[in-house]
């Protein structure tokens, strides 16, 4: 036995793609050419799987204030907020999501896998227990595991089955955190927030949503799905990250209670760690501001979403359960989504091609991320695209 053995299906699996003459893992960028097109392994190509969903990336303010930081601030604040790492503009970002979300208190992490992951893992502990949604995203599995509390998974987005499981937890339920996404990321699909948000107040514990796909996106002011579906209340902690909507790097976590303060300092991804860079805040910074300033980006996006999904649809494929900026197309046969990844891109579109353990089932899939910078001509692009894979058939959908 080695400790290099359980990587071998890694192996086996990359050798395959070699011989197929494909690597869609860690496709080159080799030159970007706007925020909606770039030269990817050689090929010009439409950015469909970026998560840009606001076009913010190359927004003349946003690169403006990030070259001022940079050329005051210098490259790195080469510290933990615990040491020399915390800068006035930290503070300032954190005042302003406080601000935006309507809440008291909030964290700046330098990622949003930190956040998610440092929020999951210090919230709960050993004795209690946590609850989380079976499709929730890796940082959160990953927090929840180095949490030392009880894992109990439910069904994805079955408020019944978390209802039925907090029952059996009686008492136990004050010492209990549960945890759900706004926008799941593989799907694109919703969670029934308020059906789980009803669920809490019937039994109590705490609230955890990963607004990180529905920050920009859902809601009057784009807070995300806790706003849209009206239960803002009801969730005690809103985690997420610069790197969508916000078109940087970094991340978040707001709550009501005073807490949260305390919490910060028992947070290992809070505390050992660089605190992000100086143009990182400032761009994120403008970038909230327009965010604000601008919803005409979020209607923008929807409609493109609206676009991409009824075009593929209507060719027959396998799409999402439900309209959103996360458009996937399911295809049960491995091979046959590698090969239809690779002839996309050479047909000058870019997607994520997911395949299981990453993707929620057995299928594969091909994961496109609209964003409000896409024209309709390019959506078009995309949709002509993916009917020249099937030539007067629907089999993706079988």
């Amino acid at each position: 036995m080695s400790l290099f053995d359980k990587f071998q299906p890694i192996v086996n699996i990359r050798a395959e793609l070699a011989k197929l003459g494909v690597m869609p893992f860690g496709a080159v960028t080799e030159k970007l050419l706007s925020s909606t097109e770039a030269i990817v392994n050689g090929h010009k190509v439409i950015l469909a799987g970026t998560n840009n969903y606001l076009g913010l990336t190359f927004d003349p303010q946003c690169i403006a204030a990030a070259q001022q930081a940079v050329e005051e601030q210098g490259t790195g604040t080469t510290g933990s907020r615990m040491a020399n790492g915390t800068f006035a503009e930290h503070i300032k970002l954190a005042q302003e999501l406080a601000a935006f979300f309507d809440r008291r208190h909030a964290i700046v992490f330098s990622t949003g896998y930190a956040a998610t992951m440092g929020m999951a893992s210090t919230l709960a502990g050993p004795g209690d227990v946590i609850v989380l949604d079976a499709d929730s995203h890796a940082s959160i599995y990953d927090g929840v595991r180095m949490s030392g509390a009880e894992i109990i998974r439910f069904r994805h987005s079955d408020a019944a089955d978390l209802e039925k499981r907090l029952r059996r937890l009686g008492e136990r339920t004050a010492n209990t955190l549960i945890i759900v996404e706004g926008i799941y990321s593989m799907l694109g699909d919703q969670a029934p927030l308020a059906e789980i948000a009803a669920v809490k107040r019937q039994y109590g514990g705490l609230l955890l949503v990963d607004e990180a796909h529905s920050l920009g996106m859902l809601g009057a002011h784009g807070r995300g799905l806790a706003e849209a579906a009206a239960v803002e209340a009801d969730v005690d902690f809103v985690v997420g990250t610069f790197s969508k909507s916000l078109g940087a790097i970094g991340g978040y976590c707001v709550s009501n209670h005073p807490e949260l303060e305390a919490i910060r300092f028992g947070i290992r991804s809070y505390i050992f760690t660089a605190s992000p860079s100086p143009s990182v805040i400032a761009s994120t910074r403008v970038a909230l501001r327009l965010m604000q300033e601008q919803p005409e980006l979020r209607e923008r996006l929807w409609n493109n979403a609206q676009r991409l999904y009824d075009g593929l649809e209507q060719l027959g494929f396998q799409v999402s359960p439900q309209v959103s900026p996360v458009v996937a197309v399911t295809i049960k046969d491995r091979n046959q989504a590698i090969a239809w990844w690779q002839e996309l891109l050479q047909r000058g579109d870019y997607v994520n091609l997911v395949m299981p353990p990453a993707s929620p089932t057995s299928d594969s899939l091909l994961r496109c991320s609209v964003s409000a910078a896409h024209s309709s001509e390019q959506i078009d692009r995309i949709i002509d695209a993916f009917a020249a894979l099937q030539p007067g058939s629907t089999a993706a959908a079988d």
